[in-house]
């Protein structure tokens, strides 16, 4: 369960503020696989890191009953200088599980080869999300979340990925925030939808995709 109580993010704009994330109060419950859906700039990933604890809120708190991931595709917990390999050690310590586990499972699956013994500055967008994704998913974690997933790679790799991270969510809860509505309706059960800063929850996935289009038509009409 994740619960997100009077939660507010505010940034500095032209000598005012502008508010991102305007008190919200909501609750993710235990085994769903939530669809954060929104309008580009909507701040969803901003939500998704204030969840993850890796941005502070300017007021409220998260609160949960178990662990959770860092947003993957976001990859600013690691460092441009160090390599695949000791980003991923790092991650390890950090999460306190197996470094020699997790480096055999993302060198597996990330397939990045030889850079995957390479700088991170090195690397195209396209190679930080299937390092980031690869870390995430090689932990154990109550909840993942996931910003984009099917930006990690070509075909064959975005297939390998989905079909992993399905198999996590027998035994994990979700936030996921994609464009996508057939991968919607494919990984989750419960939509939000966050607009100018408020959200709108839905245990019908097809309402909140309806409410998703709606915003998309009306802004488009502007």
């Amino acid at each position: 369960m994740i619960y997100l109580d009077r939660l507010r993010k505010t940034v500095p704009l032209r000598g005012s503020e502008k508010v991102i994330i305007d008190d919200i109060t909501a609750t993710f419950p235990t085994g769903a696989s939530v669809a954060l859906l929104g309008r580009n700039g909507a701040g969803k990933s901003t939500l998704l890191k204030i969840i993850a604890g890796t941005l502070r809120p300017t007021s409220g708190q998260v609160l949960t009953d178990g662990s959770i991931s860092y947003p993957v595709g976001f990859a600013g917990s690691f460092h441009g200088d160090l390599t695949g390999v000791q980003n991923t050690r790092f991650v390890a310590r950090l999460y306190g599980v197996d470094t020699d586990e997790l480096v055999d499972f993302v060198q597996d699956f990330a397939e990045l080869g030889r850079h995957f013994h390479m700088p991170l500055r090195t690397y195209s967008s396209g190679m930080k999300a299937r390092l980031s994704f690869g870390v995430s998913m090689g932990i154990r974690f109550d909840t993942y979340l996931i910003d984009e997933v099917t930006s990690v790679g070509d075909g064959a790799f975005k297939r390998k990925s989905v079909e992993l991270f399905e198999a996590r969510l027998e035994n994990a809860s979700a936030v996921v925030v994609t464009h996508s509505p057939p991968m919607v309706r494919r990984m989750c059960n419960y939509g939000v939808v966050l607009e100018e800063g408020k959200v709108v929850a839905y245990s019908d996935i097809e309402e909140a995709l309806e409410h998703h289009d709606r915003n998309l038509k009306e802004a488009s009409s502007q």
